[in-house]
This record gives structure tokens, sequence and C-alpha cells, in this order.
């Protein structure tokens, strides 16, 4: 599945800064990115404004470059790739008076570009010949449409320009696009240059197919039917009619079904998303039902799983492409949406939970997949002060925050949002599989018996954890084996805790302790400190990184003999080196490396 792609407001002045804020009105999941000289209360400042501009393209951003167009084709010619792949770039003038899309017009930055353009009060340049002489592009269909043949758009679309006669056959879809004053309807039995078809076609030379999202899928199946036999019934109930598998809109099931993974398996398939539904509302629809079923009335309260889904999703007025079929565990039935879409909007979805990393603190340490996961949420929920290292991504979503130590009360709260439909971001700082949430949440699901839990779709959205900042502030210290420690004892036993602690020193590792010490806990830290001096040299470097990717950051280095453990808090990261790990003084710069042998190849 797709996610929502980020969008960018990239502005160098003031009064740049007065009109993106204006822009974020309309867009109000937009990001803005100010200079940092120059610009006042932006979400994120920059200094290289060319590096700003390549590094969130790169990402998959759309970048809305409140500047001329110039600087946003010197900073991105050279990434730019094809018209079906570029993402949306436009420049849009510092008073918001001009609006031109410069790459993805294809991808959307057309349609970007009048909407901005309506808000601001401004005017969108756009410059393809199509939507400018036509009012429509066949490149540029509604959404969810597919075009089949992009290399027959340029020949037909000039024909359209010069006022010849091109033929249009609509065999479904949305009636009012493309419009069809501006074609001449074909004869029986003629060859359509423009062909609107949710059929498995081979097009004619010179012919442009398009496959609209006419189609809702239902399907039925057993407690814990293997996934990929389900997905060869739907793929050859497809091939047996005929029909494009583009066209599906959305796969419907009664909501008991929401965690199996064979319905799973078949949305990953045809990447289409599943829309729940509960038997009451499929029973509502039974009177349209062609093959009811009272066995399957007894079994889940409802009349049809396959039909009325289907039905549920293309409405009452839909007509059966494939009535119920059924193989084995498996059942499934096809309708075409009449003079409308598919509501993809029908029932709700099966939930999806990102827990995410948010990495250290520096938003320049977020990555891109953090970014649209949080704006791609409905809701978010985490600790307040990780709220706060994303607020700039959150804007106005609802937020649900607890209190440090509240974690399974905080993971709890993200399932439970997520198994209502809904797409949540479970933020925490560093990243999420290190002594953060995601294991928490696993812990709950691997527990449960709630079936609307277990069908939430979870991802873990990785992070730039402490240990790795901390490594690269002072060069390469995990250059070799490495290992991380947690000398917190509230969820571990101490036991433990000295155990792993020997064991890492024995083992020469270079070791980072996190939660080294608080208020309470006093004790730990000094007892490690002396561990490793059984193990290590007195001299064997000892950093100490504070505050890592905030402004209150600092990075000392030390020996293990010199090492003082009172000066370290719960802001600290502590790093050991190896009796291998060197230190030096690099330019004023504490410098930390552990070498891998390259030295020995190179004698």
């Amino acid at each position: 599945m797709t996610h929502q792609t980020p969008i960018a407001l990239v502005v160098l002045t003031q009064r740049g800064a007065e009109t993106a804020l204006r822009a974020r009105e309309i867009l109000p999941s937009a990001v803005i990115y100010g200079k940092a000289d120059r610009v006042i209360g932006a979400d994120h400042v920059f200094d290289d404004t060319l590096a700003c501009l390549r590094e969130l393209y790169a990402q998959g951003w759309t970048v809305i470059g409140l500047c001329a167009a110039g600087i946003l084709i010197r900073a991105l010619a050279p990434l730019a790739a094809d018209k079906w792949q570029d993402a949306p770039v436009l420049s849009v003038s510092e008073d918001g008076t001009m609006v031109v899309p410069l790459l993805g017009g294809h991808r959307g930055a057309n349609s970007l570009a009048t909407q901005l353009a309506d808000g601001l009060g401004g005017t969108a340049a756009i410059t393809t010949a199509g939507d400018r002489t036509l009012g429509f592009a066949l490149d540029d269909p509604p959404a969810g449409w597919t075009l089949k043949t992009p290399q027959a758009v340029k020949s037909v679309t000039a024909r359209l320009l010069a006022g010849e006669t091109v033929t249009l056959r609509p065999e479904c879809g949305d009636p009012s696009w493309p419009p069809k004053e501006v074609f001449q309807s074909v004869v029986p039995g003629e060859v359509p240059q423009v062909l609107i078809t949710d059929r498995q076609v081979e097009p004619a030379t010179g012919q442009v197919v398009l496959t609209p999202p006419s189609l809702a899928i239902g399907i039925g199946c057993e407690r814990h039917a293997p996934a990929d036999g389900l997905v060869d019934f739907v793929q050859s109930v497809l091939a047996d009619t005929g029909l494009d598998p583009c066209a599906i809109a959305a796969i419907g099931t009664v909501d008991l079904k929401g965690d199996e993974a064979a319905l799973k398996a078949v949305s990953q398939a045809l990447d289409r998303p599943i829309r729940l539904f509960t038997a009451a509302e499929l029973e509502a629809l039974t009177p349209h039902l062609p093959n009811p079923s009272d066995v399957v009335f007894q079994e889940i309260g409802c009349h049809g799983v396959a039909e009325a889904s289907a039905l549920a999703l293309a409405g009452r007025t839909a007509r059966f492409v494939t009535e119920k079929r059924r193989s084995g565990p498996y059942t499934c039935a096809i309708a075409r949406a009449q003079g409308a879409s598919v509501d993809i909007s029908a029932g709700r979805a099966p939930g999806r939970l990102f827990v995410v990393g948010v990495g250290p603190g520096d938003a320049a340490y977020r990555t891109g997949a953090a970014a649209r996961a949080i704006l791609a949420s409905d809701a978010v929920v985490g600790y307040r002060l990780y709220l706060d290292l994303a607020a700039d991504l959150i804007g106005d979503k609802p937020v649900y925050e607890s209190d440090l130590g509240a974690e399974e009360a905080r993971a709890a709260k993200a399932l439970a949002l997520a198994a209502q439909g809904q797409t949540v971001s479970l933020v925490c700082s560093g990243d999420p599989g290190i002594y953060a949430l995601a294991t928490l949440v696993f812990e709950l699901l691997a527990e449960t018996q709630d079936r609307s839990l277990m069908a939430v779709d979870v991802e873990v959205v990785p992070g730039i954890s402490a240990f790795q900042l901390a490594a690269a502030r002072l060069g390469a210290p995990m250059g070799h084996d490495f290992c991380l420690i947690s000398l917190s004892d509230l969820l571990t036993p101490v036991a433990a805790i000295r155990q792993r602690l020997a064991a890492a020193a024995q083992g020469d590792f270079v070791t980072a302790f996190y939660n080294p010490q608080s208020k309470r806990r006093r004790t730990l830290l000094p007892e490690a400190r002396e561990v490793f001096l059984t193990q290590r040299p007195p001299t064997t470097p000892v950093a100490l990184c504070r505050q890592l990717g905030r402004p209150e950051e600092s990075v000392t280095v030390t020996t293990l003999q010199d090492f003082d453990p009172s000066v370290v808090d719960m802001f600290t990261l502590v790093v050991i080196g190896s009796s291998t790990t060197r230190a030096f003084d690099h330019a004023g710069t504490p410098r930390a490396f552990t070498p891998r042998g390259y030295a020995d190849k190179r004698l």
C-alpha cells in the first residue's frame, strides 16, 4: 500500500513565509522549511538551499518552493527521472499570485497547482497542452485510474488539439470524465481510439486504454485458510472473467475476518485496501443478494459475505460481474459500480499502526519514512517529550499522550485506536525496536485474543538510535563488534544486568550504556566501571554523549581510569571502548575509532 506523500513548503524569505502559512491552510499536512538566516517561524531551518531541496526530493517529498523556478530547476534537474516517476515539484511566487508545476504533472502536480492557485487567489500556469487547451489530460486521469498505454497518449492528444475526430468507448467508470463532448462515439464493430474498460484487453496500435477502479471484490474464507490458496483463487476468477486486476478498487469482507492472513495476502497481491463490514451491515443487503445462504446466517449473522460486501462497496445499484463462487474454504464475488465510483470509504479499514522512531531529536536525523508515516496518520500516541520532537508533522491531528512509565498504556491505546479502523502513529525517540515500544506492541499482540486487534497492520518504522548518533559524533567507535546494555533495573533484574556486564567486559566488546543512571539508581554504573577495569586497560577511551541531537548536546572523551560516574545522568549515553579502541584530538574535536584490521592488510 502506498503512503501519503509528505509536502514540503520551502521558503527563502519572510515574505514567502507569510504565503507559506496561507498555503498550509489549504494543505494542512504541509511542513514549512525556512532559510536559517532569513525566515522566522519555520518548522525546520536549513542553511544550504540546494542541498535541502535535493534531500527532500530524493526522499519522495512533494516540493513546493516559494522561490524562483530557476532555483528549483538547478537543484533538481540532475535528479529528474521521467514524467511517470518524478515527484511533484511546484514553484510559487512569494506573493502567491503564480503557481507553476515544474515536475510531476502526471503525478498530481497540475491538480495541486490548481488547488493552490484557487486557495491563494492566484493563477496556475499549467503548461501541458492537454490541460491548457482541453481542460483535461488523458495521461492525468482521476485518482485510482490506470493508464495502460502511456505511449499512445501523445498522438491522440495531438489529434484532439488539432480538432480531428477521436473516438471514445466508455464501458465503465465515472461518466463525467473525460468530457464526452470532445469525442465521437464509436459505431458497433469499430475500434475506438480511446477505450475505458475494466476488462483485460490487448490494445490496438495507437489506442489509449484507461482502466477505472470500477470493481469491488467481496471475499469470504474459513478460519485460518491458507493464504496462497486464496490469492490463487482470486487471480483465477479474474482471469476466467477477463477482468483487469487494476480495476479492483477495494476488497470487502465481514469484520470477523479482518485478521485472516489470507485476506491480507490478497490485499497485498492486488495492492488494494481491505474494508470491513459488520454482520448487521451486510445483512441489510440480503434482499439484493442473488445467492443468500441460511448456513452463513446461522454462523455469523448475515446471509452472505462475498456478495454482500462487494455490494456494500459498489452500491446497491451495482451489477454482479461474478456472483458468488466457491473453491474449498474460499468464496468470491465481484460487483461493478454503475454510474459512480466504488466507495472505498465504506465500512472501516482493518486499521494500521506505525511504530515510529523519530531519532534522537534533531529533525535532520529523522527519516523520510518516519515523516510519511506520521503525516499519513489519523492520530498520534506518545510521551509528551517524544511528541514534541515530531510536533511539526503532527499538526492538528488528535494526540494521545501518557506519562513516562505508562508505556504499556501507550501501546495499548495505539492498538485500540488502530483497531477502530484508524491509521495511528505510536511515536518513540531513537529507534522503536531499541529499548522502546515496538517490543511491547508485539508482546500485547501475541497475548491478545481480540480479533480486531489482530487485524491491525503493524509496521515498525526505524529511526536513528542514540548509539548511532554517538558513534557518528565520535567518528567510528562501533567500527568493530559492539553491544548495548541498559542499566535500568526497573524491568530487568539486577543480577541479569551484572551478568551481561561481565560478559561484555570479558568479550572485549565496545559497549554503550543506555539509561545509565538516575537520581535513584546510583550503583550499577560505578559497578560497571570496576568490572570493565578488570578486563580493559585503564587508558581505554570512555565517551560521555549527552543530549544528542538537541541544542544542549555535548560530547566528551575520557579514560576508564579517569571516568567519574557521578557526572552522568539519564540524558547521557556512555560508550566504553574495547581494548583496541583509540581516541585522539582532531582539530579540537574529540574522536574515537575501533580498528577492524585494515592496518594489517596494508602491511
